[in-house]
């Protein structure tokens, strides 16, 4: 299993690296949210006498759905496995890039912030792929302070939750069910079992972040329980980016500084804030979303001098909002913790 379980790892990566996404009329969670997109009709379509059983049914909704998506994808790849080991390790990798995306985030927050110098109104358009926030009326350094938040936060989501499900089950699993390297005459259900196990619980936090993506608002009462549940399943993974953009930053302790940590309260989701706090402190360079949290790092600064120096549009004393400059670092960082993921991951797979 070890061997399989890093093998899916690399052929994910590879496929990030060459295609990016899988093409949306056939991308498993661009048809996931299709469903999700049905059956939120179906629930809040009617009559107000129904306004009472949203709730309720988002609860069913946020328990069965990412439920259905996770035995779809671990049934696939368990009906490789009993083919051939090197065909489940193939299927698990696939679902595994389905499931995470670094090139497409690099790229799409690439995009906004060069438009910021050339065109603001296709950054402001550019910028939807990032932030589900109204960008009409943002000057050039807040649509550049969206688009490094949404590197920070969709690192969390989109790259570190799922990579961190498939490895620390495929690793659990392989550890109770005495899963070993690929061998002639190995047993087909220790080697399957760990990796369609890692392939689902990939699945199920992809469909856990996609309802709340999708639902998670306070003007929709059917998506209380995907926001509950999508901040349980975030906890760890939130802060383990915070770590990671810290380490790749060249200042491993920057998460756990009181500055730091002051600033990741400051939004009200329980979790974005952690990595975005990193990521403003990393880069000494002011986030903020009017009207929501203003992450100025003040004294937490990095101790990396290549992110260190303070540039952008600045407002009285507080740090800048970010220029063309300190917002590619914040690309640059992004793509080094996420490589650096990555690797871990690989590593824990293998061991």
């Amino acid at each position: 299993m070890p061997v399989t379980a890093a093998t899916a790892v690399a052929v994910a990566f590879g496929f990030d690296v060459a295609f990016g996404e899988p093409p949306t009329r056939v991308h498993p969670v661009a048809l996931f949210g299709w469903l999700v997109g049905r059956i939120e009709r179906a629930i809040t379509s009617g009559s107000n006498e129904r306004a009472g059983r949203k709730r309720p049914a988002g609860a069913l909704v946020a328990l069965v759905l990412p439920l259905c998506f996770a035995g779809v994808a671990a049934g696939v790849v368990a009906a490789g496995s009993h083919i051939s080991p090197w065909i489940g390790a193939a299927l698990a990798g696939l679902t595994l890039f389905s499931t995470t995306s670094l090139r497409l985030l690099l790229t799409s927050a690439r995009d906004v912030i060069d438009a910021t110098e050339a065109d603001l109104d296709r950054a402001r358009y550019e910028l939807r792929a990032l932030a589900g926030r109204d960008a009409a009326g943002l000057d050039a350094p807040h649509v550049r302070s969206a688009a490094v938040e949404s590197l920070a936060e969709n690192l969390a989501d989109g790259l570190v939750a799922p990579l961190a499900a498939f490895t620390l089950v495929a690793a659990s699993a392989g550890a109770l069910t005495g899963a070993g390297a690929v061998a002639a005459g190995s047993n087909a259900v220790s080697t399957s079992v760990p990796l369609s196990a890692a392939a689902g619980a990939a699945a199920w936090v992809k469909g856990v972040n996609t309802l709340d993506s999708m639902l998670g608002y306070r003007s929709k009462p059917v998506g209380w329980a995907s926001a509950r549940l999508d901040d349980i399943v975030m906890w760890l993974p939130a802060r383990a980016t915070a770590l990671l953009l810290a380490v790749a930053g060249g200042s491993p302790s920057l998460p756990i500084r009181s500055e730091t940590r002051a600033l990741a309260r400051q939004p009200p989701s329980p979790n974005s804030g952690w990595p975005m706090a990193t990521m403003a402190a990393a880069l000494s360079v002011r986030l903020r979303k009017r009207g929501t949290y203003d992450l100025e790092p003040g004294a937490a600064a990095s101790s990396d001098a290549s992110d260190s120096t303070k540039t952008g549009d600045s407002t009285g004393d507080k740090s800048p909002l970010p220029d063309v400059a300190a917002a590619t670092r914040g690309i640059r960082l992004t793509q080094r913790a996420g490589l650096l993921a990555v690797a871990l991951a690989g590593v824990v797979a293998w061991w």
